[in-house]
């Protein structure tokens, strides 16, 4: 699991991140990564960092590995110090708190993220530390959409959610007979996940906002959150699937999904989420930038 190249590629990765909406190739390529802006803690100097993370419902999980080397890296050392941090996702810059999990919260945690990828279990066997593990809670606040429009921005995340799927598919039409693996089982929840979250965003602070301002959309919003109700009921099963034989702390049990039902799941999913998609865009992406402020 990737979490800190050297500086001179660090540089190299934030830059191919800023300028691809979060995606990087090379060593990195297909890694869950963010940018992790941190306040130094003797010089209060600002410092940028690729971690990778793990999604934990609507927070996001960092492992302080340095690739299982004796001392912490600094930018955990310096979130200890001052935890209010900057996340960068790819989509949306955002202010968060960082909180060190500690006791059986950290254990089962590292133990779910040592699941979907064994490289941190080696990290951990070639220290003596006990690698830390930290919560990333966004603050609340209106999103960052940088240089995007809010129809932009919305068709960012469009793309995003496509381009997560899709791979979901390839993982999945690739995993074989043998089953799918963890890490594919995380891919898809993650997916999952992210879209229910999107979906009831909208429904509570897009669309209520729409509604307000413009009350000759409210057929059209209402159409659109049926269709957030129907993937909410292919999302529910797609999710049963890849979770079946998991316990209760979400890691993997002795039951194996079946990749052929899964991906018939993923297909029609994708189906739907893109019909949806594109009638979402259709609608409303000429709407919202017309209540965006003039650039210049």
């Amino acid at each position: 699991m990737p979490e800190r190249p050297p500086v001179d590629v660090n540089q190299q990765v934030i830059e191919e991140f800023r300028a691809n909406e979060g995606r990087v190739g090379g060593p990195f390529e297909g890694a869950r990564l963010i940018l992790l802006t941190t306040t130094g803690a003797r010089t209060g100097t600002r410092h940028t960092t690729p971690v990778a993370f793990l999604p934990d419902g609507e927070r996001l999980l960092v492992i302080a590995s340095a690739a299982g080397a004796p001392r912490h890296p600094a930018w955990f050392h310096n979130l200890c110090a001052h935890p209010r941090v900057t996340v960068e996702d790819g989509l949306f810059t955002y202010e968060a708190d960082a909180v060190v999990l500690e006791g059986e919260e950290r254990d089962v945690l590292f133990a779910r993220a040592c699941e979907a990828d064994q490289g941190w279990a080696g990290y951990q066997a070639r220290t003596d530390r006990v690698l830390p593990v930290v919560a990333l809670e966004a603050v609340p606040g209106p999103p960052d959409f940088g240089n995007r429009s809010p129809g932009a921005a919305l068709k960012a995340v469009h793309d995003a959610f496509r381009y997560e799927l899709a791979r979901v598919r390839r993982e999945v039409a690739e995993a074989g007979p043998g089953g799918l693996g963890a890490q594919l089982r995380v891919n898809c929840l993650i997916v999952c996940q992210g879209l229910h979250h999107h979906h009831v965003t909208e429904d509570a602070g897009m669309f209520a906002g729409l509604a307000a301002q413009r009350p000759e959309l409210a057929p059209t919003l209402e159409l659109l959150r049926r269709e957030h109700e129907e993937i909410a009921a292919l999302l529910a099963e797609l999710q049963g699937l890849v979770s079946a034989g998991a316990g209760s702390d979400g890691r993997a049990g002795s039951a194996r999904p079946d990749p052929a039902r899964v991906l018939a799941e993923v297909d029609r999913l994708t189906r739907e989420l893109e019909a949806h998609l594109a009638h979402e865009e259709q609608e409303l992406l000429p709407v919202l930038d017309a209540f965006a402020p003039p650039r210049g």
